[in-house]
């Protein structure tokens, strides 16, 4: 009778010991670890950012964490170690100042996007067509320059801008969200509004839309969105990294993933892009690095 509890208890165990070996990540193996993301409330960084994250749970087996700050504590965040990865990186200028200052202890992954624009944006009703014009439409206007969070790079190019200009406008800061919704607010309206605005971003498919013409190019040539990264991902989660290198979006990609999120504001957005994830198999698997 000894010998059989015996053997029932130490069955016991094993059981315990196999069922304890296979939860985790939901394929039998534990988690690798966990992945901080942050991203700013941009709406091409949320949605890069959730596809990211739902590859990286879905497809690689690791924990994401999201947070979304200011582009300034971001930088910080990624410099100090604090955050593994930032998916809107946008250089050479409109994040050249952070670059300048946090760039020696961020490693950069590469660009994710090619052919990005800022610049100040006006539904194409309006009658003018240049910066410059702004101050013979001041009244149109209401003097005032629809902006987004007070510390993003396009917010100080548009106070040069106001500065090597000369327009008697008033920059107001606020959010991507609410910048649209002021926008949309016009156009619903037919009113004359100026906002900043960039490309990649759903507004573009959804109104009809053109950027007033920089001659002064404060705002620079088209630039790229990269990807950065704290020092050390490369070293400590290899194919995290890799993963991140590997993953671009053309504007056809982008443009799609931004609009189901945006058209699905009822849903999670990480819901969203896993299922954009889940109708896009081929370009996703050739992200994911070869397993060694």
């Amino acid at each position: 009778m000894k010998k059989i509890v015996t053997m029932l208890l130490v069955g016991v165990v094993c059981l315990g010991l196999i069922a304890g070996c296979t939860t985790g990540a939901g394929d039998g193996t534990e988690p690798k670890g966990t992945v901080k993301l942050g991203y700013v409330n941009w709406a091409e960084g949320i949605a890069m950012t959730n596809l990211a994250a739902a590859v990286l749970e879905d497809k690689m087996g690791y924990t994401v964490e999201m947070t979304m700050a200011d582009v300034a504590p971001l930088f910080t965040s990624l410099a100090s170690g604090n955050t593994d990865a930032f998916l809107d990186g946008w250089l050479p200028v409109t994040h050249e100042s952070y670059m300048d200052e946090y760039g020696e202890d961020i490693e950069d992954l590469g660009y994710n996007y090619e052919n990005a624009r800022i610049g100040l944006v006006v539904p194409s009703y309006v009658d003018i067509d240049s910066i410059e014009d702004l101050n013979a439409a001041k009244a149109e206007f209401d003097g005032e320059i629809i902006g987004i969070d007070s510390g993003a790079g396009i917010m100080k190019a548009t106070d040069t801008a106001i500065k090597d200009y000369g327009l008697d406008y008033t920059l107001v800061p606020g959010s991507g969200p609410t910048m649209t919704a002021a926008l949309k607010k016009a156009i619903d309206a037919n009113k004359a509004i100026v906002v900043t605005g960039w490309t990649p971003h759903w507004k573009f498919a959804r109104w009809d839309l053109k950027f007033l013409s920089d001659p002064k190019n404060v705002y620079g040539e088209a630039e790229y969105i990269h990807t950065l990264a704290r020092k050390g991902l490369s070293e400590d989660m290899p194919d995290v990294a890799q993963f991140l290198k590997n993953l671009k979006l053309d504007d056809d990609q982008l443009g799609d993933l931004m609009g189901a999120i945006t058209d699905n504001d009822d849903k999670d957005p990480k819901d969203v892009a896993r299922e954009w994830m889940n109708s896009h198999e081929d370009l996703i698997d050739s992200w994911i690095p070869a397993q060694s």
